[in-house]
């Protein structure tokens, strides 16, 4: 599936100048996918259609997919029935994510609403939900998954049990989502708001490195800021990331030379499909530059983990093939050429076999 990165708006605190402002910078940053939460919704139904309309109207202007975030008590406090999803057509959002769930029977018959709404369902919980919905031959296009978002700190999924969740919306083949947090945005559901990631040993990473590990899991289609209002800086560094391979970035030597640096950066890297626990090996790019000298350099030390080395001349069949380091050891015949960010460590275990990576300083 096509990955997506999107934002979140807070139309009840927060104003509607400042709102599309940020709409519209996401969008120039390629984000397309909008999270509206309508769980803490103040006034009158004419109003609420009034506020809420202005938003996706720019929305969809701008080609975003907005996703409206709901509850029982708000079908209650506006007097809608779920037999009947117009006013949320009307109020022109492509879907609607239940924040509570029913009994599967009814979630299905909602996928297929005459309004072709997305039913977006609630993805943090290890049970046997959407198995027990798709039973009732729900219409699976129309059927998403979205992660919480956890605004306390201490609060968020632990990764182990993130996996179990995800597992059971992808091996389904059905969309999903997950959020990450902001370092600068302020703005959420709720008088608390330590961040809002869905997974808690994220919470605080940088934007950008929190994505990449979303998209690394391979669990995940939209990567969503929970919070608002990112910062123009975190929106370049996410639009910049490749959603579809692990992007390490590096910190290069001083004594790096020109043929070293061509071949981090300049290449399609491949982890060797028989791995070994000392190093991932990218063995394509030895026989593309095998013509090519490469003088020792910087090679007299013990590499630690997260080096990237490169076979130098004293190689023999090996020299130019980069090697990022797992375990630390000694080896003067490859050249230390950079290390990966530390953030970024965390990226690692998600190369595996015959796994596709590539590096950006």
């Amino acid at each position: 599936m096509k990955r997506k990165l999107g934002i979140s708006i807070y139309p009840d605190h927060s104003d509607f100048a400042s709102d599309k402002a940020y709409i519209k910078k996401a969008s120039e940053f390629g984000f397309s996918r909008i999270f509206m939460s309508l769980l803490e919704i103040t006034g009158e139904k004419k109003e609420v259609i009034a506020k809420y309309q202005k938003l996706t109207k720019l929305a969809k202007e701008l080609n975003y997919e907005v996703i409206l975030d709901v509850s029982p008590t708000i079908f209650n406090l506006l007097g809608i029935s779920y037999d009947d999803l117009s006013f949320f057509a009307e109020l022109g959002v492509d879907g609607l994510r239940l924040d509570d769930g029913f009994d599967g029977k009814k979630e299905a018959l909602l996928s297929y609403n005459p309004q072709g709404l997305i039913i977006e369902l609630n993805m943090s919980n290890d049970v046997a939900y959407v198995d027990n919905i798709l039973t009732y031959q729900a219409n699976k296009p129309f059927i998403y998954g979205c992660h919480n978002f956890y605004p306390q700190k201490g609060t968020g999924l632990p990764y182990d049990f993130f996996v179990k969740c995800s597992q059971r919306f992808k091996r389904n083949n059905l969309h999903t989502a997950a959020f990450i947090s902001s370092q600068s945005g302020k703005i959420g559901p709720w008088s608390v708001n330590d961040g809002l990631p869905t997974l808690e040993e994220d919470r605080n990473l940088p934007v950008e490195v929190q994505a990449k590990k979303m998209f690394a899991t391979g669990l995940i289609d939209d990567v969503i800021i929970g919070n608002s209002y990112a910062s123009d800086g975190e929106l370049k560094r996410l639009s910049l990331i490749d959603r579809y391979q692990t992007e390490l970035k590096i910190d290069f030597v001083s004594d790096i030379n020109e043929v070293e640096h061509d071949i981090a950066l300049n290449n399609q890297h491949v982890r060797r499909g028989d791995i070994n626990e000392q190093v991932i090996r990218s063995t394509e790019v030895r026989k593309k530059y095998h013509s090519f000298s490469n003088s020792p350099h910087d090679n007299e030390i013990e590499f630690q983990k997260g080096d990237v080395v490169i076979g130098n001349n004293g190689f023999g069949k090996y020299k130019n093939e980069l090697q990022i380091v797992l375990k630390p050891h000694k080896d003067n015949r490859k050249n230390l050429v950079g290390h990966i960010n530390t953030d970024e460590l965390l990226l690692l275990p998600f190369i595996k076999s015959w796994s596709k990576f590539k590096f950006v300083c």
